[in-house]
């Protein structure tokens, strides 16, 4: 199909320059439907690093950040989020999802390339697919330098000025048993000591340069650290090092020693966990964008929130193990015990002794985790589901944050919430079970620390650590929900499908069983009266209950494929989630397919 014209509300890294897919005409062009908060889609950002280098005179790359939540669709938020995440290629702003409608997306992030005559010729939804993408670039660019139709010149990107700052996009904080901060500096790749004031610098662990580097202070590296935690005196005497640190794009946990300065990985390989084993020796297991993390003694360990996968490990510092604690990798809000409970993207936590809390970014939900009897079971205080958010606070059946980062317990057992795209600081009474505003005007708070008595957020888009007043008030405000339109099915049975094409060059690997897998679960559970479940055909007939109007469809689809040919052939796993609002009308769809990936012609 033709590639519709790109439309939106502005562009970022053109120098001000209106880009058009005519304009482009002759060069590959390769749509990122991207959103800010989305670990998935940062995960696309790295993946597309190499392929931009390899074919920079021929592949045009430009961001379209479609915006799931309300401030994520405000210029500032945007062009905060590509300076934090170093985006170096054109971003169109698509507040409205035109663009997003036009080009019949389901789901963040999803990847079309258009070739040098302005058709689409590949779609590919989720990660993992930068294999495929060269693939499939390699062989546009050999056909259209072989009709004579390619063009081959520089880029149209224009870096926008940046400001050198002490603390760069920072995230998260913790207090020395000295009384000293500990500050995840994300944007310099760094973790930063400062005095107890707040304001000096001791040091800085990390040289500034991104990376995966170990050994001392001033030459160890890092890559966009978020989560610190500090280790009981007895633990760090037999692990070797006090703090643990959240390496969260490395896909590693690093320890450090606070004495001689050392940094050390202690955990993860630096691949990004796709698909198997995510239990064992800990060196190694693959991570997945370890968020944050914290010592919790009733999980005997540092509990890690695995954000890239929607689970929570349980790292051992003394043996060197790592296991999976709690989550299925399903996206989504549902309570119970910690092997059934889905999570979505947490990205805070905080211990208060018997109790687990955790802020679920992507369900904007505040929930807790206690050990019952010879288990652990979830439970949601505040949050509804993957597409409502807001700011109201209230009874905690009727609040609501948008997309929260960080967390801390303050004197009297509650808890205070970064409320991150709020701007705010609020707070939940578990005895009263009702949410207050302590602050509101702050830019991206992402982490809390109680210091001295203080309450201190960390404003990452405003690159600043400072103190909260504790003045609570009342914000009636207002609910909201994600703009992706529903999809409209008919009510009764559906043909549901997943599509995958391997890329060329590839086959599906099939050597060891079945190479494709499909979960489907929904939200509320009762919406599907048959279908649900697991299995390894990626076609499924579904029954939905009688009387639904309504709800969400949660689809994990992953598919293993390898090089056709070669006597060691380099094998991958790709793999999808897709969180879908469906409501039912008479004369609805009575069929849904899904693009995991493959060309849309075929």
């Amino acid at each position: 199909m033709r590639a519709p014209e790109l439309a939106g509300d502005g562009w970022l890294n053109t120098g001000g320059e209106r880009l058009t897919l005519a304009g482009l005409r002759g060069r590959v062009v390769l749509l990122d439907f991207w959103t800010s908060g989305c670990v998935n889609c940062l995960h696309v950002l790295d993946e597309l690093r190499p392929l931009e280098a390899e074919f920079a005179d021929v592949l045009v790359t430009i961001g379209v950040h479609s915006p799931k939540f309300l401030h994520e669709g405000e210029a500032a938020a945007i062009e905060a989020a590509v300076r934090r995440y170093e985006v170096h290629h054109p971003v169109l702003n698509d507040p409205k999802m035109a663009t997003w409608s036009q080009y019949a997306v389901k789901a963040w992030p999803t990847l079309v390339v258009v070739d040098p005559e302005g058709y689409v010729v590949h779609v590919a939804a989720g990660e993992g697919h930068a294999e495929a993408l060269r693939r499939v670039i390699a062989d546009l660019v050999a056909t259209h330098e072989a009709k004579g139709t390619l063009r081959r010149g520089g880029s149209p990107y224009v870096p926008a000025e940046e400001q050198r700052a002490e603390l760069r996009f920072p995230s998260k904080a913790v207090t020395t048993a000295e009384g000293r901060i500990l500050v995840a500096d994300t944007g310099n790749h760094s973790i930063v000591e400062f005095a107890s004031d707040g304001e000096t610098i001791i040091r800085r662990f990390g040289s500034g340069a991104r990376g995966a580097q170990d050994g001392p202070f001033d030459l160890a590296s890092f890559t966009e650290p978020s989560g610190i935690t500090l280790l009981p005196y007895e633990v760090a005497e037999r692990a070797g090092y006090h703090a643990v640190v959240a390496d969260t794009a490395g896909h590693r946990l690093r320890g450090i020693d606070l004495i001689t300065g050392e940094v050390s990985t202690v955990a993860g390989t630096g691949r990004q966990w796709r698909d198997g084993v995510d239990t064992g020796k800990a060196l190694d297991i693959d991570l997945t964008s370890p968020w944050d993390v914290a010592w919790w003694g009733p999980a005997g360990g540092v509990v890690v929130a695995m954000a890239g996968n929607h689970t929570l490990s349980v790292f051992e510092p003394v043996s060197g193990t790592i296991r999976r604690f709690a989550g299925t990798t399903v996206e989504g809000l549902r309570d119970g015990d910690v092997h059934e409970a889905f999570f979505a993207q947490t990205s805070g936590l905080a211990p208060d002794r018997q109790k687990l809390w955790l802020a679920d970014a992507e369900t904007s939900a505040l929930r807790w985790i206690e050990p019952e009897g010879e288990t652990f079971t979830v439970h949601t205080a505040v949050g509804v589901d993957l597409f409502s958010f807001g700011h109201v606070d209230g009874p905690a059946d009727q609040a609501l944050l948008q997309h929260p980062l960080g967390l801390a317990v303050l004197p009297g057992d509650t808890i205070a919430i970064a409320d991150t795209y709020n701007g705010a600081v609020r707070r939940y009474d578990p005895f009263t079970r009702r949410v207050t505003t302590l602050a509101t005007g702050l830019a991206e708070p992402s982490g809390l620390l109680v210091h001295d008595g203080e309450l201190l957020v960390v404003e990452s888009a405003g690159s600043r650590i400072g103190p909260v007043p504790l003045g609570e008030q009342a914000v009636a405000g207002d609910a909201h929900a994600v703009r992706r339109p529903p999809t409209v099915l008919a009510p009764g049975e559906l043909e549901f499908s997943v599509v995958f094409t391997p890329p060329p060059g590839e086959k599906l690997d099939d050597r060891f069983g079945p190479s494709t897998r499909l979960e489907i679960s929904a939200s509320p559970p009762e919406l599907l009266a048959e279908g649900a479940g697991v299995g390894t055909d990626l076609f499924r007939k579904l029954r939905f209950a009688e009387g639904a109007t309504g709800g969400v469809l949660q689809v994990v689809a992953q598919a293993a494929s390898c090089d056709d040919g070669g006597e060691h052939p380099a094998c991958r796993i790709t793999r999808q989630d897709w969180g879908v609002p469906v409501r039912f009308e008479n004369g609805g769809e009575s069929a849904l397919s899904l693009v995991m990936a493959g060309d849309p012609g075929k």
